[in-house]
């Protein structure tokens, strides 16, 4: 779930937020280093939701029991911490802390 929901979140951040705010007129008075630190800070979230999810399926194959249990402790206190972040933030109304709050049952009913 992870690493797929951050590939569509990726195209539709970029495509819905971040190309129509440097297109404005606000991004047209923007300093040129602001326009190349939005997108990367924009996608800042999506990045660890990527990694995150790609570590997830990579651990039972690429690190020991105990290592794998810390990332995927590591990756659950991610998401907790994105979920309930974006529930506040959105007041529910965007469908990330659901998929977020999915992928944490996951990985706890895995562990």
């Amino acid at each position: 779930i992870g690493a797929s929901v951050a590939i569509v979140h990726g195209v539709l951040l970029q495509k819905l937020m971040i190309k129509p705010l440097l297109q404005s007129t606000y991004g047209k008075e923007m300093p040129a280093s602001s326009q190349k630190l939005i997108p990367l800070l924009l996608h800042f979230s999506t990045i660890f939701w990527f990694v995150g999810g790609v570590l997830l399926i990579a651990s039972p194959f690429m690190f020991n029991q105990e290592q794998g249990l810390m990332i995927s402790l590591g990756v659950c206190s991610f998401y907790i911490v994105g979920a309930l972040g974006n529930l506040w933030g959105t007041k529910g109304k965007h469908p990330g802390w659901v998929l977020l709050a999915i992928s944490v049952l996951l990985i706890v009913f895995g562990l």
